[in-house]
């Protein structure tokens, strides 16, 4: 059976060879490629025809080696193990992932993979490219699972082992109970979902027990909170050291307008822009095998402190440092000091031209997907001369910005009816349809139970969704977060059924808003608004209204209020600013 949508010149069928084929883009089996490679099959053809001579020698443009085990071989394997009851069920995920790992992959994709590891010893990243992933309006960005494994063991036996289960882990992630809640705000079933998986080489180099890229990045063509003389159509990129988690799980990167690439992020200090640095990064472990663990997403990820990095001499061209007796940041690790990952070598001093490429790559994609986008990315460097450098396209996939025009007043932020406002306020529109409000406990709040606030607001999430009675979120800290003291770890399918959520910063859980990551992207595509409020402003959530409203349900952490009349939201996109308004 011919793989759907194969209509591209540089993908043919995986020949065994994976770094010494003819091609860089090829498939296994039949059926589809799923959406996420599709759309790096979209650009492939793009990328060769436009990109690849264009900054050359400095920079070399590619999409990272990759091959794509197509939709058919996870029907076969659906099928023959009699998966579908368990996946179907309301089974953990733990036990639904052992499950999977105690079936057999369908034996023609077995001779396939085992040729791969016997060719390839460079770590592996092993990705969800499910039917539904990246759709306009339901990208499922982050939903399904991402596996990395080293692929440097010494035995080609225990490589192809470690491969079937990344397989298999992937496979297992389309009936997870994340996924399940997400595909119920969308006019879908799990039911319609079909995996296919995508086995790519990860970007980077290996220094030690360690490997990772100079660069990861996401860039993308609307910048929902500007700041200075940026415009939101000005776009934004977010830049750190290391692996992607950084940025779409962890929320932490060094953001700036591609317009205005020397313009630092809008910090009171320097003391409060070094608090606010990337100082940990995420690689692949190389080294001593972990624990098993084949159902853990990170089983061979490891997060170390930058200083490992200046160790492996990767820091050269991409920090600062701070010079205390000038009390000023200069370019560069020449000087000692406290490091800042600000990359000004590279925006500011031009040693590659990576701000023109990430331009010149954002007009390039608007223009194929006919739409505002976001695409990740990666780049390493030349360690002794910084270029050559090359630089990896690993994602695209398009934004959501409403053009309706509504006008929020300064004025109307402080009226007598407000439960909240804010001037930083995520979407653009009106939403008249709330009554439920599902909030966080102020007087309980603590870092240390936010994991246990994320579990309880998933069952909240659940009944409301099935009721389809859509509610307001408030809580403390970043939503999405990965780090359990900056906020509550929630991903997007514990809470899919807030239609706007609000976030408070506390005196002692501080920070800049982020929209780099995976969560944002499914918030802007799901029109979701998102008010963000400082502690220390005018605007502030009125807790003595809320504490007197009807409670509904209550935990030791939540509660839930329903109200007599639907709340009004309004959000003016144009210049961030937002209101709810109760009767």
């Amino acid at each position: 059976m011919p793989v759907m949508n194969q209509n591209y010149k540089h993908i043919i069928k995986f020949d065994r060879e994976f770094f010494t084929g003819k091609e860089n883009f090829t498939y296994i089996g039949g059926g589809s490629l799923g959406g996420k490679a599709q759309g790096l099959a979209r650009m492939q053809d793009i990328l060769v025809e436009k990109m690849r001579d264009k900054y050359a020698p400095l920079v070399t443009v590619n999409i990272p080696t990759l091959t794509v085990i197509a939709t058919d071989y996870f029907d076969q394997f659906m099928k023959t193990n009699e998966l579908y009851e368990i996946a179907f069920s309301d089974i953990r995920n733990d036990r639904l992932a052992h499950a999977f790992q105690k079936a057999s992959l369908p034996p023609q994709l077995v001779g396939d993979l085992r040729a791969l590891v016997d060719q390839v010893h460079q770590p592996l990243a092993i990705r969800s490219s499910s039917m539904l992933e990246d759709a306009m309006f339901e990208p499922f960005a982050s939903v399904y699972a991402t596996k990395m494994i080293p692929n440097n063991q010494f035995d080609a036996d225990t490589r192809f082992r470690k491969l079937v289960e990344a397989v298999k882990f992937i496979y297992a992630s389309t009936f997870f109970k994340d996924a399940k809640n997400y595909i119920q705000m969308t006019s879908h079933t799990t039911r319609d979902e079909k995996m296919a998986v995508v086995i790519q080489e990860v970007m980077g180099k290996r220094y030690g027990e360690r490997f990772y890229p100079h660069i990861c990045g996401v860039a993308r063509s609307y910048n929902f909170y500007p700041t200075g003389h940026a415009k939101p159509e000005d776009g934004i990129i977010d830049l750190a050291l290391g692996l992607g988690k950084s940025i779409v799980d962890d929320s932490i990167a060094w953001s700036y307008s591609p317009k205005y690439p020397k313009s630092d992020p809008p910090y009171n200090s320097i003391n409060e822009l070094l608090k606010f640095s990337q100082t940990e990064f995420w690689c692949v472990n190389m080294g001593k095998p972990p624990a098993f663990d084949p159902v853990n997403e990170t089983e061979f990820m490891f997060r170390h402190n930058i200083a490992e990095a200046e160790a492996d001499g990767t820091l050269k061209y991409i920090a600062s440092t701070y010079n205390a007796q000038n009390d000023r940041i200069v370019t560069g690790t020449g000087v000692k000091g406290p490091r800042l990952l600000n990359f000004a070598s590279l925006i500011r001093a031009g040693q590659i031209p990576l701000n023109e490429m990430l331009k010149d790559m954002l007009k390039l994609c608007e223009d194929v997907l006919g739409t505002l986008v976001e695409i990740e990315f990666a780049v390493t460097l030349d360690d002794k001369g910084c270029a050559p450098a090359r630089f990896g396209f690993l994602q695209v996939r398009p934004m959501v910005v409403s053009n309706e025009e509504i006008d929020v007043d300064e004025h109307e932020l402080l009226s007598e009816k407000v439960l909240a406002g804010a001037q930083n306020v995520l979407g653009n529109g009106v939403v008249e349809t709330i009554a439920n409000i599902v909030y966080v406990k102020k007087e309980n709040f603590e870092a240390r139970h936010t994991q246990t606030i994320a579990n309880q607001l998933e069952k909240f999430n659940r009944e409301l969704v099935q009721k389809r009675e859509p509610y307001l979120l408030i809580g403390f800290g970043r939503w999405g977060t990965s780090d359990p003291q900056g906020g509550i770890p929630v991903n997007f399918g514990q809470i899919s059924g807030a239609k706007v959520i609000v976030e408070s910063t506390l005196p002692q859980m501080d920070f800049i808003m982020s929209q780099g990551s995976h969560f944002f992207h499914n918030i802007t595509s799901f029109k979701v608004f998102y008010f963000s409020i400082d502690h220390w402003g005018q605007n502030q959530i009125d807790w003595q209204w809320l504490e007197s409203q009807e409670i509904v349900s209550e935990t030791e952490f939540i509660k839930q209020v329903k109200l007599k009349a639907p709340l009004t939201i309004k959000v003016d996109g144009r210049c961030g600013r937002g209101v709810i308004i109760h009767d």
